[in-house]
């Protein structure tokens, strides 16, 4: 796989196609999101990488502070902007309620029940994925973008559930703009 990595080092998928540079998720940042287990542009530590990267695949503990009045869901998108993929590799989508200001280790794995918590469908499968970079292809950035939404998402486009979607059939739902935004961006390679 380093061979792979190495021969798609200039691929990568970039910033523009986040979820927080789509139109209706657009709005003031001052959701002050932040987690116990990394520092902002640090290192994620293994734990939370991919079990192929070494890691145990457990979701970081997440805080977040200044959630405005009016807010009636939180949505939470977690993407790799440096996969060498044609948009952000997304490794997990979860809405969240609005009275909730943390979440705990693991609390976005597959298989795990937080009160308020509903995880969604990822790149592939459901839940938190860890960081899994391809061996050799450089250092990756992953983004943990937190929108508080003016209304609840409650279906996704076309015939999908929210719990069979496509991310991209969730987001593609949002009304906004979004009454505020945070991010936390963390860093991964192998």
């Amino acid at each position: 796989m380093t061979i792979l990595g190495t021969l798609l080092k200039n691929k990568r998928a970039g910033e523009a196609k986040l979820a927080w540079h789509i139109p209706a998720l657009a709005g003031p940042e001052v959701l002050g999101l932040h987690s116990s287990d990394f520092a902002p542009e640090s290192l994620i530590p293994r734990v939370h990488a991919g079990k192929r990267a070494g890691g145990e695949n457990r979701s970081p503990a997440l805080a977040w502070s200044g959630t405005p009045d009016g807010t009636a869901q939180l949505l939470l998108v977690v993407q790799d902007i440096d996969s060498p993929t044609r948009t952000p590799f997304v490794h997990c989508v979860a809405l969240l309620d609005p009275d909730l200001v943390t979440l705990p280790t693991g609390a976005l794995n597959t298989g795990n029940s937080v009160k308020g918590v509903r995880v969604l469908r990822s790149g592939m499968g459901r839940g938190y994925l860890g960081p899994e970079p391809i061996k050799g292809h450089g250092m990756h950035r992953y983004v943990f973008q937190l929108f508080a939404l003016p209304t609840a998402i409650t279906s996704a486009q076309g015939n999908a559930t929210l719990d069979t979607a496509k991310p991209a059939a969730v987001l593609a739902t949002v009304s906004g703009p979004a009454l505020a935004r945070g991010r936390l961006d963390g860093l991964y390679a192998r």
